[in-house]
Parts: C-alpha cells; sequence; structure tokens
C-alpha cells in the first residue's frame, strides 16, 4: 500500500509534518487518524470538503477515521487566524448542531468512529481543568503559537486562550481510548494540533509517544481566494440549506484553471486518472468535460447518485427551456435558484416586465416580446396589452420568465 505522505505530497496536499516515521508506524498498525469538527452550524459546508475527504482517505490507506464533534470546544469557538472572537451560542444550539453533523459525517466517510469531546470535558471542573491540563502548558510556550500570537493585539478573551488546550486534551483522550495516533488539519491547525503532541508527551514520556500530526494546504483557488466564499453565501451539504442542483452548479462552474487543484483535493480519484481527464478537458475546454466530472464526482459523494442524478436531470430542464415537465418540488428547487422578485397579478405584460426588473425598460420589454425572447410556459408570442395573471403561474403564484435562450427569473405574483 502507498504511503499516506506520498499519496498527500503527490497530490500537492501535505503541508507539514511532526515525525513522518510516527506516521509509517501508524499506517502500518491501523491506528486512528483524526480530525475535529466544531458544531458552529446544523451543516457542515464545502469548506469541510478537504478534512472529509482526508478522513476517508486515509481510511483507505488502512488507517481507522475517527471524527471528533467539537460539543464542547464548540460553545468556545476557535480563535486560530479568526479576527475577531465567535458568538456563544447556547447548549440547546450545540446539542442540535451536535446530532445533524455527527449524521453527515456518517454519511460521508465510510467506517468512521465519531466521537464528542463533551462527554469527557462537560463533566471537567475549573480546578481539575487547572490541575489536568493547565499545569502542562507553559505561558511562554502557548504565546509563541502563531495562532495565539496572531490575535493578542486585537484582542482574545481567556475564554478562547484556553481552545488550544482542550484541543491538546482531546487529542489525550483519543490516543488513550482509541489507539489514535495521528491528527489531520488545515495548515491554520498546526498551533493546535502540536499542542496535543506535547501534551502526549508530557503525560507518557515524550520518547514514548506515537502522537504525530499533519497539516494541509488550505484550498484556495489561482487568485488567492478561499474556496467556498461566494456572494450568496456558504455551500452546505445540506439538501434543505443548499439543494443538490445548486450543489451540482457551483462545481460546474469552477474555473479550467483550478480543477487539478479541486480534483486533488476533493475526490479520491487516482493522480494519473485526473491527469487523462485533464488531458481530455484540454482538448475542448469549451465542452467543459472536467468541470462535469468534477461536479459529478462530488455531488454523487456528497448527495448520492439519487441527487446527482437529480441535478443533472435539473439542469437539463433548465438548458432545454423545458421547465413544464418538472414536478412541483424540482420546480421549487429552480425557483430557489434563479433570481427572484414581485410584481403585480393584473399588470400588462410590458409593466410586469419592468416592475420584476426583467427589463430595464418600457422600450426594453417592448424589444422582448417584438422578437420573441420572453417565453411563459412556453409561450413567446405576446401583445403589448396582455396581462400576465395568474394564468401564466406555475407554482402557487409563482412565474418563471425565460429571457433569451437561458436567463431564467422566478416572480411572485401580489
Amino acid at each position: 500500500m502507498k504511503f499516506i505522505l506520498e499519496e498527500l505530497k503527490d497530490r500537492g496536499l501535505l503541508k507539514q509534518v511532526t515525525n513522518e516515521e510516527k506516521v509509517k508506524n501508524a499506517q502500518e498498525t491501523n491506528a486512528g487518524v483524526y480530525c475535529g469538527f466544531d458544531p458552529t452550524a446544523d451543516s457542515l459546508h464545502i469548506g469541510h470538503l478537504i478534512q472529509l475527504i482526508n478522513l476517508k482517505r486515509f481510511g483507505e490507506h488502512g488507517f481507522s477515521p475517527i471524527a471528533i464533534i467539537g460539543g464542547a470546544t464548540g460553545m468556545i469557538g476557535d480563535p486560530s487566524f479568526k479576527s475577531q472572537e465567535r458568538q456563544l451560542l447556547t447548549l440547546e444550539q450545540v446539542g442540535e448542531n451536535v446530532k445533524a453533523i455527527e449524521k453527515q459525517i456518517k454519511g460521508l466517510v465510510p467506517n468512521v468512529k465519531i466521537a464528542n469531546n463533551a462527554d469527557w470535558l462537560s463533566t471537567m471542573s475549573l480546578i481539575d481543568f487547572l490541575r489536568i491540563i493547565g499545569k502542562d502548558f507553559n505561558l511562554a510556550y502557548l504565546l509563541a503559537k502563531d495562532n495565539i500570537a496572531s490575535r493578542i493585539e486585537k484582542g482574545l478573551s481567556i475564554t478562547e486562550f484556553s481552545y488550544t488546550m482542550l484541543q491538546g486534551y482531546d487529542f489525550f483522550n483519543l490516543y488513550e481510548k482509541f489507539n489514535c495516533t495521528v491528527q489531520i488539519g488545515g495548515s491554520d491547525q498546526w498551533g493546535n494540533i502540536t499542542s496535543g503532541t506535547d501534551y502526549i508527551a508530557s503525560k507518557i514520556g515524550r520518547e514514548n509517544s506515537k502522537a504525530c500530526g499533519i497539516t494541509m494546504n488550505l484550498l484556495t483557488k489561482k487568485d488567492g481566494v478561499k474556496f467556498g466564499k461566494t456572494e450568496g453565501g456558504a455551500i452546505w451539504l445540506d439538501a434543505n440549506k443548499t439543494n443538490e442542483y445548486e450543489f451540482y452548479q457551483f462545481f460546474i462552474n469552477q474555473e479550467d484553471q483550478d480543477l487539478e487543484t479541486l480534483f486533488n483535493y476533493l475526490t479520491v480519484l487516482p493522480v494519473e486518472e485526473i491527469k487523462s481527464i485533464l488531458e481530455e478537458h484540454n482538448k475542448e475546454p469549451f465542452k467543459r468535460l472536467g468541470q462535469k466530472r468534477l461536479a459529478q464526482e462530488v455531488t454523487t459523494w456528497v448527495h448520492g447518485q439519487k441527487g446527482y442524478e437529480r441535478a443533472i436531470y435539473i439542469t437539463q430542464a433548465i438548458f432545454s427551456g423545458k421547465l413544464a415537465e418538472l414536478n412541483s418540488e424540482d420546480l421549487k428547487i429552480v425557483i430557489q435558484a434563479i433570481p427572484n422578485s414581485k410584481a403585480k397579478a393584473d399588470l400588462s405584460i410590458i409593466e410586469f416586465l419592468v416592475e420584476s426588473k426583467i427589463a430595464s425598460s418600457n422600450r426594453e420589454a417592448r424589444e422582448l416580446i417584438r422578437d420573441k425572447a420572453i417565453t411563459i410556459l412556453e409561450q413567446n408570442e405576446f401583445t403589448e396589452q396582455d396581462s400576465v395573471g395568474k394564468k401564466f403561474s406555475s407554482l402557487e403564484n409563482i412565474v418563471i420568465v425565460k429571457k433569451g435562450k437561458r436567463k431564467y427569473y422566478s416572480v411572485e405574483l401580489i
């Protein structure tokens, strides 16, 4: 079996590793590898995909994948390279988020073990914390960490200051209970990960410790923008927050220059197969074969084969102008994904187009009508006096308007 660090290097993923020999030993002995997820929302988003796929990748290389959900640390928030302190969540919010995220992770990472650090941290008293954890962390050691030092001048509460110590204690618990000797994370987690390896060494002796840590390069686009940042907000893994069509479209719209990195970081396709896909793509880039395969791989992984097929079905219906063939549930997905506005039901077609901002003026509206560039319920012939009315409503007083060949608008009649 290929050494996991070589796999990570080949993909351009590897950033830092504390001890390569310990990683190799962990792979040979099927030891545990863990990554943490703080329950700051009731769904993970695409920014988490890189660590989820890495847990899956490590599992395929002989490790036992473990996901730890921060039921306790999520009450605090990781300060690492954040510009300001997180808004604290209630105990009830964190509890609901933990349940939702646990279900997501189990569906995405085969044979994953789930742990919740609230199981060992929530029963710990302040005195216990100071005696069991605090005494093993030197203040100068903590202040020298980049993830802490970067926040000192901007302001860092004692609450957030304690985060790296709690994460170190998490690693120790997993090490003791689950034979977990490897922690992985993004490059911004190096300070927290080394807190764990050092804490374990202080407890059992550095010469006896098998603990090691690995960080991965953060996923950014060629222009330096962090992957997953969109004007519309987060792309969630929960289909109720970001439906399958929107999820698929996000990946189908990625730039050619980012494809190789996205394939290497977000899929388990072999590197040689990725090169073959990109070679085929580069012959006729306008066909977007690379984007289609990327979107297929990631959408199928997150939403299953049925979710992928639904995304394809809706995509084809939109671009072929056959929205009338969609059922009401799929039509609702389309309505969520396209620009929407409101307009009175008794307006003429000209007034309707202007009020809904589909046309910028009466003149443009007349030109669109004349050129048969407006289609509503497969009709594209209108007179200026025609009223849209509820007869053109596709779903619950919603009118879907196609402008030209590919632009769609959703208008609620009021």
